[in-house]
Formats: structure tokens, sequence, C-alpha cells
């Protein structure tokens, strides 16, 4: 059980999704003034997002299981819910609001980072239908990737795994993986490469929370009953203050 006090884990979570917002803004931002070709752009921000995410992952997933995103927190909460130590609704009730400040601040951070403007908010329509069952397909995988860790007892590979399978579905999906409600709303405020509209988060939050319980149904399908407690702590799933992780 992570014992590290709500306070404490909360500003991780807070500081954790905005730096990591900070990362794919900010090398979004950079990657555009480098070069023309859109798929350099892309390979640019992706290997950002992955060395950024596995570092983050790292050094706040002791504290606070860095979950920087509410979709995994929503599903570490649902499926530990029945324990007596579990990750609580008082959790989620702190982690979701800081990870969504943390990552509005981390695009104005970027931005100021780059001399673009503090609040702009982006025109990047991502509305199509095969962007949110990307969505969803992208959000069901990490949800599966990070509560399958901890069923097998792996939650020390998260770091590498997750910035990883991020990195992959930046390439295998059409809407470059969101998979995270909180780094999605951060993204609507800048107008820049990694932007997303405000009138196209309401349907990407919406399929990414679908992917949330399909992810979870995944799990449950593949290892069965649950055999071992999902706590709310280290390097996503569980909770013990040792390193173990959008």
């Amino acid at each position: 059980m992570n014992t590290t006090p709500l306070g404490r884990r909360v500003a991780a979570e807070a500081i954790g999704t905005g730096l990591l917002v900070a990362v794919v803004v900010g090398s979004g931002i950079q990657a555009t003034g480098l070069s023309h070709d859109v798929g350099v752009r892309l390979l640019a921000n992706s290997l950002a997002t992955v060395f950024g995410l596995g570092v983050l992952i790292t050094l706040f997933g002791p504290v606070s299981g860095a979950h920087f995103n509410p979709a995994v927190t929503l599903a570490v909460w649902f499926t530990g819910r029945r324990t007596s130590d579990g990750f609580t609704l008082r959790d989620v009730a702190a982690y979701v609001p800081a990870q969504i400040t943390g990552a509005i601040g981390g695009a104005v951070l970027a931005d100021a980072m780059f001399g673009e403007p503090l609040v702009k908010f982006s025109t990047h329509d991502r509305s199509a239908g095969h962007l949110w069952l990307s969505e969803v397909v992208a959000t069901a995988g990490l949800i599966l990737l990070v509560l399958g860790l901890a069923r097998i007892g792996r939650t020390a590979l998260a770091p590498a795994a997750v910035a990883s399978y991020i990195g992959a579905a930046y390439w295998f999906t059409s809407s470059t993986s969101f998979a995270n409600p909180a780094v999605t709303i951060g993204r609507a405020f800048t107008d820049t490469f990694a932007g997303i509209a405000p009138a196209s988060v309401t349907p990407f939050i919406a399929a990414q929370l679908l992917g949330t319980a399909l992810g979870v149904g995944s799990v449950a399908a593949v290892h069965g009953p649950q055999a071992a407690r999902t706590r709310g702590g280290t390097g996503i799933p569980g909770s013990e203050p040792e390193p173990v992780s959008s």
C-alpha cells in the first residue's frame, strides 16, 4: 500500500502530467520549425514522447503511480475498488483535476518556451469516425498493458513498456494515440502541431472512456478474476514505494 501522503501524490500527478504535455507540445513545435515534412515532424514528436514518458514514469512512479491519465486512474480504481486498501474515490477525485490542470499548464509552458501565444485554442479539427475508433483502440490497449503488467507482477517494466506502446500507437493509429483525456484537454490550449480543436475534445474523450471500459474487460478476459490487488501507486498500477509507471 502506498503510504505517500495524498498531497504529494497529487503534486506528482500534476507536475508529471504537465511535463508530459510540455514534451508532446514542445517537441511538436520544435519539429515544425525544423522540417516541412509531416512524417519527419511526427517521428520527432513520437520519439520525444517515448523518451520523455519513460523518464517521467521512472521518476514519479514510486510517488503517485505515474498515472498522468484519468483513464488509467479510473481503471485502477475500478479494478481495485473491492480491496480494503485499494485506490479510493477520494484518490480519483484528487488525481483527475490535478492531471487536467497539469496538462493545461504543460501546454502553456511549451508555448511560452517557444514564444507562442500562451493560450490560443487549437484550430486543428480532429472530428472523424476513424479517429474516434483509433482512440478507442489506443486507450483499450494502454489499459490492457497497464493492468496486465500488474496482474503478472511485471510492473518494473512499466516505464519501458508503456513508453514503447505509446510510441508505437503514434504510428499504428490514425489519431496518433492521444489515449488520455487530460492530455486531450491540455492540447486544446495550443494552436500548434500537437493541438486539437476544442470541438473535437468531447468525442475524443468519449472514445477514450469507451476504450477504458474495453481495456478493463480485456484484462478480465485474458487474466480471469483478479488474483492480485491493483493499487494506485508505483509504476501506474501499484502502490508500493519502490520503482516499478499516458
